[in-house]
């Protein structure tokens, strides 16, 4: 679910702080001894593709259920992969691996951190897993003992030791069995748990440990094209990296290998929007809402994937956003907010804060100034979008070139920005200087209305810089390019070579995207590279085959460049 490095930090806070969350928090293993003490739910999902790992067991039905929770684990959802679990455990009592699957289940995945209750529930499954060890094969007592050394009781405050002892422990296994694509793929994402979110720099450089995991997955995708959570994971692997284009097959093979797992349809967008394929995009996320949906229905009771739901109508709006379609857009983005309702805000608040800003901001991205203005205030307890709506008012006043409420709006803004608590903004994996974008790109559009072009441009030019070194995020921490703006500005002002550059920037971080092409056809014309024009204004018309209409301009606030 960003999911930028999707609330990493404060989390842990949100699920250990059962006291207060509206909704419950459900660890279905929770310090289990024998099954007569947790009601199991058995229950075979269609759609759930056909991974198979073969166990040791009697039984028939234990069988169906792991490969089941396996698939569900490697799709982000541990939550119903444990339930299956469980099942497994009352129709094959002796059988090891089910709990060696609820302590990597319990564990830290990359989007969430472990809590103390689900330590607690991991320990006690890998002592079922170890005293059940010896009916195993040899490779699954090499799992179980490294699973073993993944934790520790009493709970250490720091797991840093553990989680390294775990990576270690499944580079050995690993060693050993260099032809077990699941073997691999829990090795890489050993690995990945000691940095997650953090495998490169902000220039895209992989750092220590990256080249080996990346190097793993794609062994075990030699093996195992289809392999599910090979593929997951090569996809979070390379997207922030300056080549996402080598996770393509990846993202294509998750086109549609789980239909049930609304998760593992929406993880190829996060390739697809950075390398331009913007339909693409929209279409996996549409399947994915639409398996959710038939997901809840089967299982209601849920915490973490109701995060996940709502990521996916965030990455659908900003990808329609990006190809002109605006009303697929707002439908998401109103999605959004119907699927935040109050008691989701209540527990998830702080997670969501910047997130639902998506109805401001696509209301911003076409133009929508008195639709902005019109919008209801957000919740007080939502501060980081609580400011981003002060900011699109004031942009909404100054495109109206109401400027004394344009300016009565940025002061508004300023109070709220500076009342928020950087811990806050930390948490999303963000700081003060995505508010930063925020209050130079306001002075830059007062500006750019007054016609004071070189300020504008001063501006611009500064949150654009900012902008650039934001944290990774998907969608990305700020969903309408800064240079969009800037490029049409350094249009009106007739700086045709510079709006050139500007587009051929946004380009490559956003290949494709109509906005920028638009934009670039406008500046190569400007400087009578006339046939150069023609041919981007061409491949303007492909990336724009499906939006709403024309434009006429790469940013609303300037109608015709």
């Amino acid at each position: 679910m960003s999911l930028t490095h999707l609330f990493w930090t404060i989390i842990l806070f949100i699920f250990g702080s059962c006291t207060w969350c509206a909704i419950p928090v459900h660890h279905p293993s929770a310090e289990i001894h024998s099954l007569e003490e947790k009601p199991t739910q058995e229950r075979i999902f269609q759609g759930m593709g056909n991974h198979h790992r073969t166990i040791t067991t009697q039984s028939a039905e234990t069988q169906k259920y792991f490969d089941q929770a396996l698939t569900w684990a490697y799709g982000f959802n541990h939550d119903e992969a444990i339930r299956s679990l469980l099942a497994a455990t009352k129709h094959d009592p002796d059988a090891a691996m089910p709990w060696w699957g609820i302590a990597y289940c319990e564990g830290p995945n990359y989007n969430l951190p472990i809590t103390p209750e689900r330590s607690k529930a991991a320990w006690y499954a890998i002592q079922n897993a170890l005293a059940r060890k010896t009916q195993g094969t040899v490779k699954e007592r090499a799992l179980i003992e490294a699973m073993h050394k993944r934790y520790a009781m009493p709970i250490p405050e720091d797991r840093t030791e553990l989680d390294r002892a775990y990576a270690d422990a499944m580079q050995t296994v690993w060693a050993s069995y260099p032809d077990d694509p699941d073997v691999g793929t829990l090795y890489a994402e050993s690995l990945m748990l000691l940095r997650p979110w953090k495998l490169y720099t902000s220039e895209g450089e992989p750092v220590e440990d990256t080249d080996t995991i990346v190097q793993t997955l794609e062994s075990v995708l030699k093996i195992q094209p289809d392999h599910p959570g090979a593929n997951h994971l090569y996809v979070h692997a390379m997207e922030p990296s300056n080549t996402p284009d080598k996770a393509l097959p990846a993202a294509h093979a998750l086109d549609n290998l789980i239909p049930a797992s609304g998760h593992l349809l929406h993880m190829p967008s996060h390739i697809y929007v950075r390398t331009g394929h913007w339909d693409k995009a929209i279409t996996q996320n549409q399947k994915a809402i639409i398996a959710d949906a038939e997901y809840l229905k089967l299982s209601p009771v849920q915490t973490m994937q109701h995060i996940y739901m709502i990521h996916n109508s965030h990455m659908l709006a900003y990808a329609a956003m990006m190809s002109g379609q605006e009303k697929e857009a707002m439908k998401a983005a109103r999605l959004m907010q119907a699927q935040a309702n109050d008691g989701i805000l209540e527990s998830f608040g702080p997670v969501l804060d910047r997130w639902m800003c998506s109805v401001y901001d696509v209301q911003k991205r076409f133009g929508r100034w008195d639709s902005i203005l019109a919008e209801p205030a957000p919740p007080e307890t939502l501060p980081i979008t609580t400011a981003i709506w002060r900011a699109h008012r004031a942009i909404a006043f100054a495109a109206k070139r109401d400027f004394p409420n344009a300016e009565k709006e940025y002061t508004s803004f300023r109070t709220v920005r500076e009342s928020i608590p950087l811990e806050v903004l930390a948490a999303g994996d963000m700081d003060d200087r995505f508010l930063e974008v925020s209050d130079l790109f306001i002075r830059g559009e007062i500006a750019l209305q007054k016609q004071r072009w070189n300020r504008a441009i001063e501006l611009l030019t500064k949150a654009a810089d900012i902008e650039s070194t934001l944290a990774y995020g998907e969608p990305p921490q700020w969903t309408q390019p800064v240079r969009h703006t800037l490029g049409a500005v350094l249009l009106a002002a007739g700086r045709y070579a510079a709006a050139e550059t500007c587009y051929r920037k946004d380009l490559e971080k956003w290949p494709n995207n109509g906005w920028s092409l638009f934009g670039l056809s406008r500046s190569l014309e400007g400087q009578g590279k006339t046939d150069e024009a023609k041919a981007v204004y061409q491949q303007y018309e492909a990336a724009w085959s499906h939006a709403d209409e024309a434009i006429s301009t790469s940013c609303k606030c300037i109608p015709k460049t």
